[in-house]
């Protein structure tokens, strides 16, 4: 087994980042430990940060799981993530701005037409259209392992609607709520300008056609979404209205919204549902969630939508594997962060490899998310390996593959003490009038045991992440 990195020890010593935690984790007596888990168990179940699984009947009384023990970087490490997310930001929307207009990177070559155009998420309804400032994906979520000291990797990237925001202000809350002497002895970054900053960044790409201060809402599927209390939450701090595709109706050139005082136009829409169910005169017919007429709004600079339709087809996980090319052509600059190396089982060469070696990757669906329709294949028995073997011989298209990562671990409380566990990091970057990320992200840990898989449907939980000011 490869030895993987522990971001907290570097043989016997604690590394610089850890050193602040040291003495409070060792001297945090059991009984204490247990009741401030119970504390934080019964102050998530208060404030309502719940999620539904779909696949289990959307129980939407699931608590996710909190683990106390935070993760730090180095201003030094954190300054290096930033600069990557920011570059891959800036590339990934150059991208959507191009393959919605002239194309130039097809026709240079460097990414497969079909890929792009044949791709289910590209949105052929906004081809010419390039939304205000020239930014498509206002909000991305770029999902980071860490494998060594200065070793970070990409394992994909959210440009439409990335969750689990609310959880890392939340965990941050519950941390200072609970170990108020952490903060004082600590100079840790502070994370709750985020809000302030979402709202700035949503407001700095109202359309063309506003002409006074823009009026922002966030439009929800409604309460039986799994993310419903994160749209809540952040509507709430953000100051603004929280509304349901029934609530917003077009009248001409513009979008309004039902109030008690009557129609009231609105500017900017921070959509947390899927493009099909945006409009149901453009998309799927038979939508209830949309708002029917909003993409000839969009279209004619009445409203902007965020992040735009057809997004997605940046994140996209075969497209993926083409984002340090989108850096180079774009930017003119080298990646600063790695991707993994992948192979697309849609090609012949890359798929040979996989079907002799699928028992040590890791492969997922191409549009796949939450942890589901993925196999791991170290950790799966020899019959699930053969049954994954059909489904990617049925549609190789469908599927990406990737060599199993040695993902650092961080401690992490458990019943016997501490125990190290792998971890993942979200940081969410906000692009608008200006790229800005707040210092620190959403840190998912897998709970059980040898684990690799972080995401809450599929057993993980989450950590507060702090980044040490210099």
């Amino acid at each position: 087994m490869t030895s993987c990195f522990n971001e907290m020890f570097e043989g016997e010593a604690v590394r610089d980042p850890y050193k602040g935690l040291q003495g409070w984790s060792a001297d945090m007596p059991a009984d204490v430990r247990l009741e401030k888990q119970a504390e934080a168990e019964a102050l998530f179940r208060r404030i309502g940060i719940t999620f539904a699984v779909y696949g289990e009947g959307g129980d939407p009384d699931r608590l996710i799981p909190f683990d106390m023990f935070p993760r730090v970087f180095m201003a030094s490490e954190w300054a290096k993530l930033e600069r990557g997310i920011k570059q891959r930001a800036r590339a990934l929307n150059a991208f959507l701005v191009d393959v919605y207009g002239r194309g130039e990177i097809v026709r240079a070559g460097r990414i497969p037409a079909r890929l792009v155009y044949q791709n289910a998420a590209y949105e052929k309804s906004v081809c010419g259209f390039t939304p205000s400032k020239g930014v498509y994906s206002h909000i991305v979520g770029v999902d980071i392992v860490r494998t060594g000291p200065g070793d970070f990797y990409v394992l994909e990237d959210n440009c439409r609607t990335p969750s689990g925001v609310s959880y890392m202000l939340e965990s941050r809350e519950m941390m200072m709520r609970m170990f108020p002497e952490l903060f004082q002895r600590n100079r840790i970054a502070p994370v709750d300008n985020y809000p302030e900053k979402l709202r700035r960044t949503l407001a700095s790409v109202a359309p063309r056609k506003c002409d006074r201060d823009p009026t922002v809402v966030i439009l929800t599927p409604g309460h039986y979404n799994s993310a419903y209390y994160e749209h809540s939450f952040l509507a709430d701090m953000m100051g603004v209205e929280l509304v349901e595709g029934a609530d917003l109706f077009v009248d001409g050139e513009f979008c309004y919204t039902r109030t008690t005082q009557g129609p009231k136009r609105v500017d900017v829409i921070y959509r947390r549902l899927d493009d099909d169910f945006l409009d149901p005169l453009c998309f799927r017919p038979e939508s209830m969630l949309g708002v029917p007429g909003l993409m000839d709004v969009y279209r004619a600079g009445g409203v902007s939508i965020c992040s735009a339709p057809g997004a997605g087809v940046a994140d996209d996980k075969a497209i993926y594997t083409y984002v340090p090319e989108m850096v180079r052509f774009y930017l003119g600059e080298e990646p600063i962060l790695k991707n993994v190396p992948t192979w697309k089982c849609g090609e012949a060469q890359d798929l040979k490899y996989v079907r002799e070696n699928l028992a040590e990757l890791v492969v997922k669906e191409v549009h796949g998310s939450g942890g589901y329709g993925m196999l791991v294949g170290p950790k799966s028995t020899k019959a699930e390996v053969e049954a994954f073997r059909l489904l990617i011989e049925a549609n190789p298209s469908n599927y990406i593959a990737q060599p199993t990562l040695a993902l650092s671990t961080t401690p992490t409380f458990v019943e016997e003490g501490i125990a190290p566990r792998h971890v993942d990091l979200r940081p969410y970057c906000l692009v608008g009038e200006r790229i800005e990320l707040v210092p620190g992200g959403l840190t998912r840990v897998a709970l059980r045991e040898g684990s690799l898989v972080v995401n809450s449907s599929q057993g993980g939980g989450v950590k507060d992440t702090w980044v040490l000011a210099e």
